[in-house]
């Protein structure tokens, strides 16, 4: 397992991004180490989507800088962000169901001399496969009969065609079920082991303590906390995500964590 640096690969400094009158970012700072998983959490509307558009080369920002492997770089289209090695892997997958799994991960890609190089081809999908550890019977068959897991699967081993250094994962874990979910979060583990370094757009608590090593709260479109997950409760980022410690979910977990009171207490009067 390569070992993390506590250098960041990518930085963000004041990004800011508006539609119109609508402030979707603002002053955004986050940094994505190698060898981490930065989970980003936030309510609807808080930003996420526009935060991975703008580090997918989607939209530019209208301010800020993004400094990358030490420079600062200008991510103006999906083509900038292949090039300098920040893939994602957006939420509905972009994936060819009645294509196979090697016609998938190569599409666009495909690998040709005079004709298409079907072993060459294969032979780099079993890789990619094996480098996540993944679980794909053959890549032979239609995407359509892959479970959500397996498709997910396939996603990621996409984006790592061209041998990227971040990898932007946007809800990987939405509508799965529970054992798909686990397959999923192995595979986040697989890239950070890798050395990558992975955001993790995400709305499930269980999740991001499982997988994260930081967590970044958007607000409202604004930075409202970066916490190390060992250091802070499911409670404390609902709270950060909500903006108000007070609120019910915080309130009903701080009840249930409460000692219940001996028999002496109560039976004692003030």
């Amino acid at each position: 397992m390569p070992p993390s640096t506590t250098d960041p690969i990518l930085s963000l400094r004041g990004i800011t991004k508006s539609f119109g009158a609508v402030a979707a970012l603002t002053d955004i700072d986050l940094d994505v180490v190698s060898g981490q998983v930065l989970a980003v959490v936030g309510d609807n509307g808080a930003g996420k989507s526009t935060l991975v558009k703008v580090l997918s080369g989607v939209h530019t920002p209208d301010s800020g800088t993004i400094t990358f492997e030490s420079g600062q770089i200008e991510i103006s289209s999906p083509a900038d962000a292949h090039r300098l090695g920040i893939a994602t892997v957006f939420q509905d997958l972009a994936l060819c169901e009645n294509l196979n799994v090697i016609e998938n991960l190569f599409l666009g890609h495909e690998v040709r001399a005079l004709r298409l190089d079907d072993v060459a081809m294969e032979v780099r999908s079993w890789e990619l496969l094996r480098q996540l550890s993944a679980k794909i019977p053959s890549v032979r068959v239609p995407v359509a009969s892959l479970s959500g897991g397996q498709r997910q699967t396939v996603a990621i081993a996409r984006s790592l065609l061209a041998d990227p250094k971040v990898v932007i994962l946007d809800e990987p874990t939405a509508a799965l079920g529970v054992a798909q979910t686990a397959e999923v979060l192995n595979l986040i583990e697989r890239l950070r082991d890798h050395g990558l370094g992975v955001i993790m757009i995400s709305h499930n608590m269980a999740d991001v303590k499982a997988v994260a090593d930081k967590v970044g709260v958007l607000r409202l479109g604004r930075n409202n906390g970066i916490f190390d997950v060992d250091d802070v409760s499911p409670e404390d980022i609902i709270a950060a995500i909500t903006g108000a410690r007070d609120n019910v979910v915080a309130q009903r977990s701080a009840r249930h964590r409460q000692p219940a009171p001996t028999s002496a207490e109560e039976g004692s009067h003030p």
